[in-house]
């Protein structure tokens, strides 16, 4: 009796990327009319020639895991798409990105208007919230954006809340409708922004804390 093959974690890393990819495909095409269910997942596992153990080992949690895929699959093929960001206005970059990740996802576009269902879901809530601000993250950096401060996490918040709404509106009311939502909410940051920028919103914070610091010790 021989000994069943070894896999290293290399080979089994690629195995397990090859795999899920197959399963998505497949998913891709079952969707339409099988939704976005756990019948979906187990009809693309078993089209890959998955069986049950090992999709419950390579998608653990079934048709989030295959969500997740999904998206970050629109994430890359964005990106690739959007090649060199170059010299342009960052309020051009942005719009430029968002489009390029609605069109991206609108490539597999029945499939994904069950997805979307999927995580509309109130149970699903925190995993649509968490892959737009992945794919946010994906498009400030592409944008060349650096921040560690507290604006990376506002840049990023921002963008979320522009692109939950920009991509539904892709899937469901059109490229053109969607598109001039972005063109608007964009020009909304900006000139929030611009506002934001002559303001001296220290100053208050300073003054709280002189005060308290004289309740406490007398003058400062």
């Amino acid at each position: 009796m021989t000994d069943a093959p070894h896999l290293s974690n290399e080979t089994a890393g690629d195995w397990g990327d090859r795999t899920e990819q197959a399963v998505l495909d497949a998913a891709i095409r079952l969707a339409p009319t099988l939704g976005w269910s756990g019948r979906m997942v187990r009809a693309a596992c078993a089209e890959a020639g998955l069986s049950q153990g090992d999709q419950d080992l390579l998608l653990p949690n079934g048709p989030r895991d295959l969500a997740a895929l999904l998206s970050r699959r629109h994430d890359a093929r964005a990106l690739e798409t959007l090649g060199e960001p170059g010299t342009m206005k960052i309020r051009d970059k942005i719009f430029a990105a968002v489009s390029a990740r609605m069109e991206a996802g609108a490539a597999d576009l029945e499939a994904t208007k069950k997805c979307a269902g999927f995580l509309a879901l109130p149970t699903n809530a925190d995993l649509g919230l968490s892959l737009a601000w992945e794919s946010a993250d994906h498009l400030w950096r592409w944008a060349g954006d650096t921040a560690t401060d507290w604006n990376h996490y506002s840049k990023r918040t921002i963008l979320s809340g522009i692109l939950i709404p920009a991509l539904t509106m892709r899937w469901f009311e059109g490229r053109e409708r969607a598109e001039g939502f972005v063109r608007a909410r964009i020009e909304n940051v900006m000139a929030f922004e611009k506002w934001k920028a002559g303001k001296d919103f220290d100053t208050p914070v300073k003054r709280a804390t002189e005060f308290l610091s004289r309740m406490r010790y007398g003058r400062v």
